[in-house]
């Protein structure tokens, strides 16, 4: 075993589980998603609008990259974007009824994918996976 291609197995498992999202997305009817509009969805289940800007931090991308993120999904119907009523320079982006049933399709999809994911591993492996997965990514900040 060579530890030293690690970055280059989580590379691979990355692209692999991103192929299976984007090939049952398909299967649900959603086409040429990008994993990054699928974390801008999901981020806003999580809060009924947000700013452009804080929506970027969660994402981790700039505010244009952002911004031509959004665009695509308004043009898909996926969310829309009004002016927020305290900041007239600035833009709240909320989930549409489509939106939300994209939200529902990647729910049971992820969970397909977690099972997938986690087969053979008890309880314990996970638990200890996850940990040496944080640990990683606090050496990164």
């Amino acid at each position: 075993m060579d530890v030293n291609s690690s970055i280059s197995l989580l590379s691979n498992i990355h692209s692999i589980t991103a192929d299976f999202v984007i090939q049952n997305l398909k299967k649900e009817g959603f086409q040429d998603f990008a994993s990054s509009h699928g974390n801008i969805l999901f981020q806003l289940s999580l809060k009924e609008k947000m700013p452009m800007g804080q929506l970027a931090k969660l994402i981790n991308r700039d505010k244009s990259t952002t911004t031509v993120l959004v665009r695509k999904l308004e043009q898909e119907g996926l969310v829309i974007s009004e002016p927020d009523i305290n900041d007239k320079r600035s833009k709240n982006i909320c989930l549409t009824a489509k939106g939300k049933e994209f939200n529902q399709a990647t729910s049971d999809i992820s969970k397909d994918l977690l099972s997938t994911f986690y087969k053979g591993f008890s309880e314990q492996e996970k638990e200890e996976f996850f940990n040496f997965l944080q640990r990683i990514r606090r050496n990164f900040k």
